[in-house]
């Protein structure tokens, strides 16, 4: 079992390759068989959700506010101050500066990320678009 301060290193490592936008890094830090929010998604599959949120917000940056490291468990509060292009969790964003957290659990296999669950506080968007 890895401790807390390697997967520790391995969750920042994983949201500088976010912030960084370096795909191709990926595979180190994401299982090839990852499931988000209980959807298989593959690590090709999961490329595409994160490029796809890349393109929709074009400043997205992750912000790491909390992080809880229980191996093979980590819990992280992360916070965004974005302006999604369109649309976004179904609101009608359309260029306005949002910010709001998503509270998202990771289950590392083999030091890589293998399951991801995600709660977006969308409430907070549809507060500040009122």
């Amino acid at each position: 079992m890895p401790s807390n301060d390697d997967l520790e290193a391995a969750y920042r490592g994983y949201i500088a390759c976010l912030n960084g936008r370096d795909w191709t890094m990926l595979d180190q830090f994401v299982h090839g068989d990852v499931r988000h929010n209980g959807r298989p998604l593959g690590i090709a599959g999961y490329r595409s959700m994160l490029e796809a949120d890349c393109e929709r917000i074009p400043d997205l940056r992750f912000s790491v506010e909390l992080l809880v490291v229980d191996p093979p468990l980590v819990a992280s509060r992360l916070d965004f101050d974005c302006t999604p292009k369109g649309e976004f969790l179904d609101l009608p964003v359309h260029g306005r500066r949002v910010r709001f957290c998503e509270n998202v659990f990771y289950q590392f296999r083999d030091r890589r990320i293998l399951e991801v669950w995600s709660v977006v506080d969308k409430a907070a968007i549809e507060e500040q678009l009122r």
